[in-house]
């Protein structure tokens, strides 16, 4: 049984939970809900994931159920994405807002974590490259790309925990959408290409992100001059 991909998302939700410590010591939250909501959001995006990952590969999760476990075939990660966020919007619905924004930096961390797995798995290597902290496969060098989306996630993390506090509402979650799409676009180029392109979930993400962020910053800024 293979057992790595489970590995590489506990390592993601270890984050995840990690960065909501870090918010709670910093006093930017005092919630105790959302370490529920961001493991409710990780394990219904992950097995919705797996199923449509099994579907889009041609075997049916009804008769064959113990494939959901044998994670060979991986996760299909935009589906996985939109079950995460169905579920946290369905959960969160009284205060989608405030909650979403509170979660974000978590979510960025624990997708950071997820590709940091890639060590556990051994699936970091992408397109061959001769720069000098290729990762070698044999004699070829090969650009570590799960590590530069592992990274930049962190860090889009770290700087989202220090800013969350001055942005307007809705505006955090809006950038982590975006960043999340943006950092696997720009990656993809380096990854090797099995199976159909993901490049339009991505972009998908950037847009929402980007016009979200600009409606909401707009509407923010009208409210304050209203208010003057």
């Amino acid at each position: 049984m293979e057992f790595s991909l489970l590995a590489a998302a506990l390592l993601g939700v270890a984050l995840a939970l990690l960065t909501l410590r870090v918010e709670r010591i910093r006093k930017i939250t005092d919630r105790t809900d959302l370490i529920d909501l961001v493991l409710g959001s990780a394990v219904v995006g992950l097995v919705i994931g797996r199923v449509a990952a099994m579907v889009l590969q041609g075997t049916n999760p009804f008769t064959h159920p113990l494939d959901l476990f044998l994670v060979r075939g991986g996760v299909d990660t935009g589906f996985a994405s939109l079950g995460a966020l169905g579920y946290l919007s369905w959960a969160a619905r009284k205060d989608l807002w405030q909650t979403v924004d509170l979660i974000a930096p978590a979510a960025l961390a624990g997708l950071g974590g997820w590709h940091a797995g890639c060590l556990m798995r051994g699936t970091c290597a992408g397109v061959a490259t001769t720069l000098p902290w290729a990762i070698h496969d044999g004699t070829v060098g090969r650009h570590p790309v799960e590590l530069y989306a592992a990274a930049a996630l962190l860090l889009g993390a770290i700087t989202l925990v220090m800013v969350r506090k001055r942005l307007p509402s809705g505006v955090p979650a809006l950038l982590a959408l975006g960043l999340a799409g943006g950092v696997r676009l720009a990656t993809e180029p380096l990854r090797v290409g099995f199976g159909s392109n993901p490049a339009p979930w991505y972009l998908a993400a950037v847009v929402v992100g980007v016009l979200g962020t600009m409606i909401r910053v707009k509407a923010h800024r009208s409210r304050n001059i209203s208010g003057s």
